[in-house]
């Protein structure tokens, strides 16, 4: 039983071809925190999606990954560290899928292969400056 109701017009697309249909970035005003909207294409295999924020000196404030989300509207909050007010911040948000290796009695390490990057977007965004 499919509990999601999805739009029986729209078709649900194999990995490959999943991607972001929106990225919207809001600063939050006087906060160290910024509203993230994401909008996925429709699809077959649960993504994984990553989002990193990274300062003007490319020093990363904030990091977060979704495994294998259900739902293709996304929305959250993200907490910066050390915001500086007026400068620019880059987001970086990735759709990839991660092949695992079968579980076993082997105690050896065994690498986790790269993940397959199906759509890659970029966001430059900045925090108003707040009166005092």
């Amino acid at each position: 039983m499919d509990i999601f109701l999805h739009d029986p017009d729209e078709t649900r697309l194999p990995p490959e071809e999943v991607r972001l249909r929106k990225v919207q970035v809001t600063p939050q005003p006087y906060a160290q925190r910024v509203k993230i909207y994401l909008e996925l294409t429709p699809f077959m295999k649960r993504p994984n999606v990553g989002v990193t924020i990274t300062s003007a000196s490319v020093m990363e404030v904030a990091r977060t990954s979704i495994l294998e989300t259900m739902l293709p509207k996304l929305e959250l909050i993200m907490h910066l560290r050390e915001p500086e007010p007026g400068n620019a911040y880059t987001i970086e948000t990735s759709v990839y899928y991660q092949n695992l290796p079968e579980p076993s009695d082997d105690p050896t390490d065994i690498p986790l292969p790269e993940p397959l990057i199906v759509d890659h977007n970029k966001t430059v965004f900045s925090f108003p400056h707040m009166e005092t």
